[in-house]
């Protein structure tokens, strides 16, 4: 079932400050009865799931994804992505404004930027080598419990 304009225009109105009430005033439903007609829209199974499915969308034009910050590091890090930055001018006299300039990234910016695309990527990894002589006692011990393969 598709809704009414009416319930379209209360489910969006809803979407705003998710007050039922105020949503079922502002879409033209009676104040004396605003509270009773959110509660009933909000449980009608349309009504909710084109709420959901709203939200959702609004979830996923707002959320940044994995592959969008692994594409932003990148642009840091190859320079391409620019910032702005406050930088005071001197006018002379003893006299300067505030001015806005745009600026590539630094050196730090870049450098942090591949480390943090270095750690999603397992590129830094400590390996630390590791030897244990195992005891003639310590073999037979894992001998007698099964552990066989123990072998110096």
């Amino acid at each position: 079932m598709a809704l009414t304009k009416r319930q379209r225009r209360f489910a969006n109105e809803y979407l705003i400050d998710l007050n039922a009430t105020q949503a079922a005033i502002r879409s033209g439903y009676s104040a004396k009865t605003a509270r009773q007609i959110g509660e009933q829209n909000l449980s009608k199974l349309d009504i909710k799931n084109y709420i959901e499915e709203q939200l959702e969308r609004l979830h996923n034009e707002r959320t940044a994804d994995a592959q969008e910050v692994i594409e932003y590091l990148t642009s840091v890090l190859r320079g391409e992505s620019e910032g702005e930055e406050l930088v005071n001018v001197f006018d002379g006299d003893g006299i300067s404004h505030a001015e806005r300039v745009k600026k590539k990234p630094s050196e730090k910016d870049k450098l942090r930027a591949a480390e943090l695309l270095g750690k999603r990527f397992g590129i830094f990894t400590d390996k630390i080598d590791c030897s244990v002589k195992v005891s003639d006692k310590l073999a037979d011990v894992f001998a007698q419990i099964g552990g066989e393969g123990l072998e110096e």
